[in-house]
């Protein structure tokens, strides 16, 4: 990682969140539609991969990057 990188730390709400809503929930993506284009695109990796699969399953401790900016996804924090 580039030190100039952007890091979110995203927590969990269950036990995975579809890729394309992760991008939009994170501010990656403007909206779900941007978001599904940019994975259909090849312009999101998952754990250093590129991934295409616009719903990909992300659980905690996998890493997405998108336009030079990595999430952290992490598990929810027990109440």
């Amino acid at each position: 990682m580039t030190s100039g990188a952007k890091v979110i730390e995203f927590e969990l709400r269950g036990e995975f969140i579809p890729l394309d809503a992760l991008l939009k929930a994170t501010g990656i993506a403007p909206s779900g539609g941007v978001a599904k284009r940019m994975v259909a695109a090849g312009d999101v990796q998952v754990d250093g991969r590129e991934e295409l699969r616009k719903t990909c399953k992300i659980r905690a401790g996998q890493g997405v990057q998108a336009l030079g900016v990595r999430v952290r996804v992490m598990a929810a924090q027990p109440q």
